[in-house]
């Protein structure tokens, strides 16, 4: 009976580490996503790599619950509005105001991406794949 009790509590304790892992990297994906949206609040890349260093390094810890889907949702997010940003940067060289507007559009999907996570595993429901 005992060892159930201990494996519940190791249980609950992966659950919470993994939990404040993701709040680490979801608040440092927030502020790089608010500091998109707001003119001249630029933070840089580094905190967005931080934050997806943590998630590619603790993603397997979570492999088996609910909050791997939070793992693959901020990955995902990163990669896609990297790519996104790459993809629409000769905007900025060659029509200065569409370059812009693409880039606002990233940004605040990126936003609602993050936040829409942060909702969820508040909640303690996993992503939607």
């Amino acid at each position: 009976m005992s060892d159930i009790v201990d494996m519940e509590a190791v249980d609950s304790e992966k659950a919470q580490s993994l939990k404040s892992v993701g709040w680490l990297s979801y608040i440092l994906h927030l502020i790089v996503a608010v500091a998109a949206v707001v003119p001249g609040a630029q933070v840089g890349a580094g905190l967005l790599l931080v934050a997806l260093v943590i998630d590619l390094v603790k993603q397997g810890d979570a492999e088996g619950t609910w909050q791997v889907s939070h793992f693959r949702w901020r990955i995902r997010t990163v990669i896609w509005a990297g790519v996104l940003y790459v993809v629409t940067l000769p905007l900025w060289f060659l029509l200065l105001l569409p370059g812009m507007i693409a880039w606002v559009v990233i940004s605040i999907w990126f936003l609602y991406r993050i936040v829409k996570g942060m909702v969820r595993m508040n909640a303690n429901q996993p992503m939607p794949d």
